[in-house]
């Protein structure tokens, strides 16, 4: 008896370290899935917290968390046993989708550069006067939710693509995971952003100097903060955008553009002393960028002038 509890003990001590191992490798494959789709998170934050605009404070929150859990559904419902079968039935159609998504973003953040140059807006807005508050709320969840499908489409596909070698479990899981864990990021950074004006006004408010001096300094801020973030949300499109396209030609056949970003990449590493491994990852993101911006003109181009799509 006591040599069959030993035998137990060790089984269950051998199972325990093979659980700990799966857990380890579905955490670092979710930092690294995770880490690549940081230019479509910063987007996320960036576009989030303009359909929240036109409410009254006490409908802000409620409004984030209906959104978020659009966002939660488009990604575990929808997209996560989409991204499994794909993945199981036609692989190599992955680094395609991966491309489609990197010319998308592509796309996106070359016509935010253009808009902010003073060209034509393009897309559905929600700037009519509000006769009807509930309509209102509705349609602006709704909008959110469906540009949230796109973006959490192109979160997957980058997490797939670094995840495509992994066992059938360990994608799920941690598709699963990614897609969990930038959801709540994502919506709890709108949700801090969208209320940094009313915790302004509540401290302007109070009796104490310092209070008063952090709540003038929060309402100053937001509109900076949300400068800021739709540049590096626009930025982060273009750099991920193009270095997803970048790699994708190397997968696809045609390593010759990654290969001269990669070369400028170790010549500036090489070159720059101490800094050199953040002057040389800084040189591949903006050469990345530049491919983004360039061909995501080029899209927008024969969208807008020459197949007239969005034109108006």
């Amino acid at each position: 008896m006591p040599g069959g509890l030993v035998a137990l003990l060790d089984d269950v001590a051998v199972i325990a370290k093979v659980a700990a191992a799966s857990i380890d490798d579905v955490g670092a494959a979710a930092a690294k899935a995770g880490s690549k789709a940081a230019g479509v998170v910063i987007d996320d934050a960036a576009v989030t917290p303009s359909y929240v605009t036109g409410f009254t404070p006490d409908r802000e929150l409620p409004v984030i968390a209906r959104i978020a859990k659009g966002s939660l559904i488009n990604k575990l419902v929808f997209l996560l046993p989409g991204a499994l079968l794909l993945s199981e039935l036609l692989p190599a159609a992955i680094t395609w989708l991966l491309l489609a998504g990197g010319l998308f973003l592509a796309y996106e953040g070359a016509e935010k550069v253009m808009e902010k140059l003073g060209g034509a807006k393009h897309g559905e807005t929600l700037e009519d006067p509000i006769t009807d508050p509930a309509a209102f709320e509705k349609a602006r969840v709704s909008g959110a939710v469906r540009t949230d499908l796109i973006l959490s489409a192109e979160i997957m596909a980058i997490a797939l693509a670094e995840v495509a070698d992994q066992t059938l479990v360990t994608r799920g899981v941690t598709l699963a995971l990614v897609g969990i864990v930038i959801t709540v990021v994502v919506y709890g950074v709108v949700a801090l952003i969208v209320k940094m004006d009313d915790v302004g006004l509540n401290l302007t408010k109070r009796d104490s100097a310092g209070a008063q001096s952090l709540g003038r300094g929060l309402l100053l801020a937001m509109p900076r903060v949300l400068t800021l973030l739709s540049i590096v949300g626009t930025i982060a499109m273009l750099w991920v955008g193009g270095g997803i396209v970048l790699h994708s030609g190397e997968v696809l056949g045609v390593p010759g553009p990654a290969h001269l970003a990669h070369d400028a990449e170790h010549w500036l590493a090489a070159h720059g002393g101490v800094g050199g491994g953040v002057l040389g990852w800084l040189g591949y993101a903006g050469i990345s960028a530049v491919v983004g911006l360039v061909l995501g003109s080029i899209i927008a181009f024969v969208l807008h002038k020459v197949l007239k799509v969005g034109a108006h």
